[in-house]
């Protein structure tokens, strides 16, 4: 039994590794979380600028209030007073 029996190369099957598994999914795990980060971002843009309307339709309504007269809606209305004149 000299140097008759050869062995099989050894074929480098990935898809067998242990190493490689983990590498590939630490990649997708990085990949989720780049996206993630990303979508974190445009989410607190989106909320800071929907805080910015917000605060500006407060100013917006208190200074409306102001230009009421004094008293408001204290006086009731007339429904008549308000048709247009071809009635």
């Amino acid at each position: 039994m000299g140097g008759a029996a050869t062995c099989a190369p050894l074929r480098s099957n990935r898809a067998m590794d242990p190493t490689h598994d983990t590498d590939q999914r630490l990649t997708e795990l990085e990949i989720k979380a780049s996206y993630s980060d990303d979508l974190l971002e445009q989410l607190n843009l989106l909320v800071y600028r929907q805080q910015q309307q917000i605060d500006a339709l407060l100013q917006e309504v208190q200074r409306l209030r102001h230009q009421m007269p004094e008293g408001g809606s204290a006086a009731p209305r007339n429904l008549r007073d308000e048709l247009p004149p071809h009635y």
